[in-house]
């Protein structure tokens, strides 16, 4: 849950970067945009290792993903590689738009879906629509990553 909220503020330090303006009218800090993608990859690292250790995050990934434990280990390891493209430095604009993909099919299909979180795994509400909304926070991040020129 804290993963989230520090991929948050990853998001705030690529955008206060100057990544994604057209116009820039100062020049662009790298170690802010650095330090976003370093608080992004620990995020997907997070997220990898919840795959692997959460029995809810893996119930609901196994009940919502075609493939079963073979679509939930090549999701972990696409998670892990994606972490390791954020905190390297290298091919972030690829992983970037990778997950550009990625995230909103989880966001939809995983978190999105209220019922089976509020109903069979007892998910208050508005917690939920807290994590939906931190959900698409990153999502807003890694889109300024993935178009940035």
């Amino acid at each position: 849950m804290y993963s989230r909220t520090i991929a948050i503020i990853g998001g705030f330090l690529i955008l206060a970067s100057g990544a994604g303006e057209l116009y820039r009218q100062k020049p662009r800090s790298r170690s802010l945009q650095s330090t976003g993608q370093v608080f992004l990859g620990i995020y997907l690292i997070c997220q990898a290792y919840s795959l692997q250790h959460s029995k809810e995050d893996r119930l609901a990934y196994l009940n919502h993903l075609l493939g079963g434990e073979l679509a939930l280990q090549l999701l972990f390891i696409l998670y892990g590689l994606l972490a390791l493209a954020f905190l390297s430095g290298y091919y972030v604009r690829a992983a970037a738009q990778v997950l550009a993909v990625l995230l909103p099919l989880a966001i939809l299909l995983i978190d999105g879906n209220i019922g089976y979180w509020h109903d069979s795994r007892r998910v208050e509400f508005w917690n939920q629509m807290k994590l939906i909304g931190q959900n698409v926070g990153i999502f807003g991040a890694v889109v300024i990553l993935a178009t940035d020129g």
